[in-house]
C-alpha cells in the first residue's frame, strides 16, 4: 500500500511524507524538509512518527523552504539525502559524510519499497527535480515549484493514482499585490511558480478515471485563497468544490491512501 501526507506546504516551508507498506515492511521517504529541526520533529509527531522512522530524504532544490534542515537532519539521524548535483553545488557542496546521493532526471532511486523517479522542471534553481513515486502498484506525482509544464513534465505525470501539485497564486491577486515588479515577474514567469489556471490545466491534462487524489499545495498566503483554488480544481476535474483537497502551511494534510 502506498500513502502520502503533506507535513506543511507554503512559502514558509514544505515537506511531504511518502510511505509504502509491503510484506510487513514499511518504507518512508521525506520529500523536502523546509523547516527547522524542532518544527519538523513536531510535524512528524502529529503524523504519528519520529525522524528515526524515515529511511531517506529527497531535496527537490536548494531554496530554503525546501532544503531547510536537510543537512542537520542527515547528521543527527545518519540519513541518506538525495538531491541533484546542481542542488548540492548551489548549497556550497556541503559534506554529508558519505550519505549524499546524487539524483538526476530519468535515473530511478530505490528507498526500500519506494521507487523514486526524478524528472527535471523549469524553475529558477540550479538543477531542480520533481518526483514520481511508486511501489510497483500505485504511483504518486509530486509537482511543486515550476513556472510551466513542459511536455517532459506532463509525460511523467500520466497514469498517476495521486498528484500533489502546486497551486501557488491567483494571477489577478499577484498583479494587484504589494510585491515589487521584479518579484511579480519572477513568481509569475516561466521559471517561477504555477498560477491557479496553469495548475488546473495540468490537472485537467493528466486526469483519468484512476486518479484518486489531487492535493493542491504551496498556496501563496498573500496571493491566493483556498476557496479560489478549490473552485479552479473542481472546474478542471469535473467534481464538486467540497471534494477538493488543499494542503496548508500550518498542518499540511491528512494521510491519503492510494
Amino acid at each position: 500500500m502506498l500513502r502520502f501526507r503533506s507535513l506543511g506546504s507554503g512559502s514558509t516551508g514544505n515537506a511531504t511524507l511518502v510511505e509504502a507498506t509491503s510484506g510487513g515492511r514499511t518504507s518512508r521517504l521525506l520529500i523536502d524538509c523546509g523547516f527547522g529541526l524542532r518544527q519538523l520533529d513536531a510535524r512528524l509527531a502529529r503524523a504519528g512518527l519520529a525522524a528515526c522512522d524515515i529511511d531517506a530524504v529527497f531535496v527537490t532544490h536548494e531554496h530554503g523552504d525546501h532544503i531547510g534542515c536537510a543537512h542537520a537532519l542527515s547528521r543527527r539521524e545518519r540519513l541518506q539525502v538525495w538531491m541533484s548535483e546542481g542542488t548540492w553545488l548551489a548549497t556550497g557542496g556541503r559534506d554529508f559524510e558519505g550519505r549524499l546521493g546524487l539524483a538526476r532526471d530519468g535515473a530511478d532511486i530505490e528507498v526500500g519499497d519506494i521507487v523514486v523517479q526524478p524528472f527535471t522542471v523549469p524553475h529558477d534553481a540550479r538543477e531542480p527535480l520533481q518526483l514520481r513515486c511508486t511501489d510497483g502498484a500505485r504511483s504518486l506525482g509530486v509537482l511543486t515549484d515550476l513556472g510551466h509544464a513542459t511536455p517532459h513534465v506532463l509525460a511523467r505525470l500520466m497514469g498517476l493514482d495521486a498528484l500533489l501539485i502546486e497551486f501557488n497564486h491567483d494571477s489577478d491577486m499577484l498583479a494587484g499585490s504589494a510585491y515589487p515588479p521584479f518579484l511579480k515577474l519572477r513568481v509569475g514567469g516561466n521559471y517561477g511558480h504555477l498560477s491557479n489556471a496553469a495548475a488546473a490545466a495540468i490537472a485537467r491534462a493528466v486526469h483519468h478515471g484512476g486518479l484518486r487524489h489531487v492535493l493542491a499545495a504551496h498556496l501563496s498566503e498573500q496571493n491566493n485563497r483556498p476557496e479560489i483554488v478549490r473552485r479552479a480544481m473542481a472546474e478542471a476535474l469535473g467534481a464538486g468544490e467540497d471534494e477538493m483537497l488543499t494542503a496548508n502551511a500550518a498542518e499540511g494534510s491528512p494521510w491519503l491512501d492510494l
